[in-house]
């Protein structure tokens, strides 16, 4: 009766940890999100604030020659000139427009984050996987944009039943990696399709391929093994794949990978249509 106490209480203590393991792998994930998103609103912010100097100093000259329009109307002609009234028509659509693409790009960021998270979708909802895959792309632009090419052959497929923030959770995890894994100026290539096994049930393939540097044997067999990490300490925890490796088979469905160093590496995961993953593993992950 001891050692079955003894072993309770060990078994206990290891659900615990790993629920903090995974939490802490989830803050990791969190961290260099926000630190991404943070890079990316800093851009349409930043020129949206350097233009309203601008702007208000026409605002100032279009409102001092209205004024002198009614009090003064004599020397109007010369006010202009002396306003660069032509310069200003010219500039100004230009510095509003430039204001409009911040303001859409910062809400864009917004609206992506909103529904990267799903907070509100706890339960199983049928979801547009691309929707999904191009809103985790929102997020990674910073990673991505001027360095990493992306490449998308999308095939029409039916929506998918599935925990969304979960599935997000896999997409971000196996899509930060692969910009990870190009150094330098690279391509990703991401394809779908729907594809039926036999007599099972119809699935959703999705291939994620990257131009990176690649993976040995030894490093593909340990890929899905928690702690394990080909980053440098400090910049991972070796949670993500396992635990989206643990959210895909949840699912019903599977993940595989193949690599070759040097040239690149390729995931691919398979989704039910109709998944019915176990709710009790909705909070694990």
């Amino acid at each position: 009766k001891t050692k079955i106490r003894e072993l309770e209480k060990a078994n206990e203590e290891l659900i615990e940890n790993r629920s903090r393991l995974v939490h802490s792998s989830k803050m990791v994930s969190l961290g260099q999100l926000v630190a991404g998103v943070a890079h990316e609103l800093n851009n349409p912010i930043g020129f949206i604030y350097s233009n309203m100097s601008h702007l208000r100093d026409y605002a100032d000259r279009l409102i001092k020659l209205a004024e002198a329009a009614e009090s003064q109307p004599q020397n109007l002609k010369k006010l202009m000139e002396d306003y660069d009234l032509e310069y200003i028509k010219k500039d100004l659509p230009k510095l509003i427009a430039s204001c409009e693409d911040g303001a859409r790009r910062t809400r864009d960021i917004v609206i992506g984050l909103r529904n990267f998270s799903r907070l509100e979708e706890a339960k199983l909802k049928e979801i547009n996987l691309h929707e999904a895959l191009d809103n985790t792309l929102n997020l990674l632009s910073g990673e991505i944009k001027n360095r990493i090419q992306v490449h998308k052959q999308y095939r029409e497929l039916p929506l998918v039943r599935c925990y969304a923030s979960q599935i997000n959770q896999v997409f971000m995890n196996i899509l930060s990696n692969a910009a990870q894994a190009v150094e330098g100026p690279g391509n990703i290539w991401i394809s779908t399709e729907l594809v039926q096994e036999s007599s099972a049930k119809p699935m959703v393939r999705i291939s994620i391929q990257d131009s990176g540097k690649g993976m040995n044997t030894q490093v593909i067999e340990k890929i899905f093994d928690p702690f394990f990490s080909t980053k440098d300490v400090g910049q991972g925890t070796g949670l993500g794949l396992s635990i989206s490796y643990g959210i895909i088979e949840n699912h019903g469905g599977r993940i595989q990978v193949k690599s070759q160093e040097g040239i690149g590496t390729e995931f691919i995961i398979l989704i039910p249509v109709k998944a019915e993953p176990r709710s009790d593993l909705d909070d694990s992950f």
